[in-house]
């Protein structure tokens, strides 16, 4: 090869490798609308503009450009989601790998890249559908499964029965006040355990199924079906109906910005991606 050439070749050796090494272009949100199914989101809680997406096949980061991009090369299903309430970079969740079976519980330290598993809980390995992490007391997690509430004390490492689960469990959510308070959305209504799952009552008047419960910075989101998308102060309980008019739509998973509670992005029946500046009462679709 005559020397003339050398610079033309690395220049073009340069723009591959520079092609290579560049970060993944990604998907839309309705392409992966299309491909899979959201079981659980969160914000990052270091980067405000960026969104966690556990789904059916693999866990997603959303940037700013409304583009969502495979963070693991893992292809698990997340059907259970619970983001560490103060480390940015670390998630519990459990499910189902690719091959089949059940996860245990994983955990990933490094902001979703890698997943190991963390423990196999009670009867084992676990596949906790309902997986929630106290605010109040990050070691303190939750889940159900096989009709039985777990409770770890450990962060995670060590699980004990606790009680049976509520009838038609759809949602848990520790309390952001208390680790031993718990709420249950089911199929029937929405309950509060105040020992950890041993004793439940009923805390919204309206026996009607209800599709989330989320508790964040000492307030208590649910869905109600046929009513809307209710908050309240988790010490008093005093219900608001936050948004009404979803006529048949209704909302699946809900996380609150932890750095502006006025921001929250919620998952509905349809696998879309919604999001609210002004604390849930108008929304528009992430595209």
């Amino acid at each position: 090869m005559t020397h003339y050439r050398w610079p033309l070749v690395m220049a073009v050796l340069l723009t591959l490798l520079a092609g290579c090494s560049r970060e993944p272009s990604g998907i839309s949100l309705e392409q992966l609308r299309q491909q899979t199914h959201i079981h659980g989101l969160a914000f990052d809680r270091a980067d405000g503009e960026r969104l966690w997406l556990a789904t059916h096949q693999g866990f997603y980061a959303v940037g700013s450009d409304g583009m969502a991009r495979r963070v693991s090369e893992e292809t698990h299903d997340f059907m259970g989601f619970a983001p560490h309430p103060k480390e940015a970079e670390t998630f519990f969740a459990s499910g189902h790998p690719a091959r089949g079976g059940n996860l245990g519980v994983v955990m990933s330290t490094d902001g979703g890249r890698s997943w190991s598993r963390h423990a196999s809980g009670v009867d084992g390995p676990v596949d906790f559908h309902q997986l929630t992490i106290s605010a109040a007391s990050p070691d303190t997690l939750y889940g159900a499964y096989a009709g039985q509430l777990q409770v770890s004390e450990d962060g995670g490492s060590s699980w004990q029965v606790r009680a049976k689960a509520p009838a038609g469990l759809i949602a848990l959510a520790a309390s952001s006040r208390d680790s031993d308070q718990l709420y249950a959305a089911t199929q029937t209504g929405l309950l509060m355990s105040p020992d950890g799952g041993e004793r439940w009552r009923q805390i919204y008047p309206e026996r009607r199924p209800v599709s989330l419960a989320v508790a964040s910075q000492g307030r208590l989101y649910a869905f109600v079906l046929d009513v809307g998308l209710l908050r309240a102060e988790e010490a008093s309980r005093d219900w608001e109906v936050v948004k009404r008019g979803w006529e048949e739509r209704y909302l699946m998973h809900l996380a609150v910005d932890p750095n502006d509670p006025q921001r929250l992005v919620a998952a509905d029946d349809l696998n879309q991606l919604l999001i609210s500046d002004n604390g849930g009462r108008d929304w528009s679709r992430l595209e």
